[in-house]
């Protein structure tokens, strides 16, 4: 059996009890063996600052660029926070591309799932991570879109998935996802 493919998960709220957090764990226990996802911390991420990176990179920047870039794909998990992107997940997108020319997100294939308490699940922190995505050059699983609402309804108290019909949506999306990775894994990469 071949390695499985390494997903770097970002998770977009840092509350101790996100339930972001409990269902990217959610989501790296239904994965299929083919894949293994780790959640790649971006709490200590210092604010982005160009002369910062001139003065010399801090060291969780250069820890996180590493794992980014040693990921086969990446997982985006979050909240939406005035329809967009939490300031946390909008600058780890920041530290992971620069410095420019040196994006650790190019090429790479991900998803997209977000998480709300409301009825709309996160659908504007969605397309807003989305159009960050494209400009980034990853390959974003299109179908099927997860956003999910309701979330205070669906962990149960250990933080375990116990809506009945979530745990069939979250198979279905990591399954997809699965595929996805699989599939422009083995598309040829274009040549300069």
């Amino acid at each position: 059996m071949s390695q499985p493919y390494k997903v770097g998960v970002l998770v977009g709220s840092l509350r101790r009890e996100s339930i972001n957090r409990k269902a990217a764990q959610a989501l790296a226990q239904l994965a299929p063996d083919g894949l293994a996802l780790d959640i790649i911390e971006i709490g200590d991420l210092p604010f982005y600052d160009e002369d910062v990176e001139k003065a010399g990179a801090p060291e969780p920047w250069t820890r996180f660029r590493k794992q980014v870039a040693g990921s086969d794909a990446i997982l985006f998990v979050s909240p939406e926070y005035n329809r967009s992107v939490p300031a946390v997940l909008k600058n780890a997108i920041d530290v992971g591309s620069r410095p420019y020319g040196s994006s650790a997100w190019a090429k790479k294939p991900a998803a997209v799932m977000t998480l709300s308490p409301g009825a709309l699940g996160g659908f504007g922190a969605n397309h807003h991570l989305r159009q960050s995505l494209v400009f980034l050059d990853m390959p974003v699983l299109q179908q099927p879109e997860a956003y999910v609402g309701g979330g205070f309804t669906l962990f149960g108290e250990t933080g375990d998935l116990v809506a009945e019909d979530k745990t069939v949506f979250f198979q279905s999306f990591i399954d997809a996802f699965a595929a996805w990775i699989e599939r422009t894994a083995a598309e040829p990469k274009a040549t300069a």
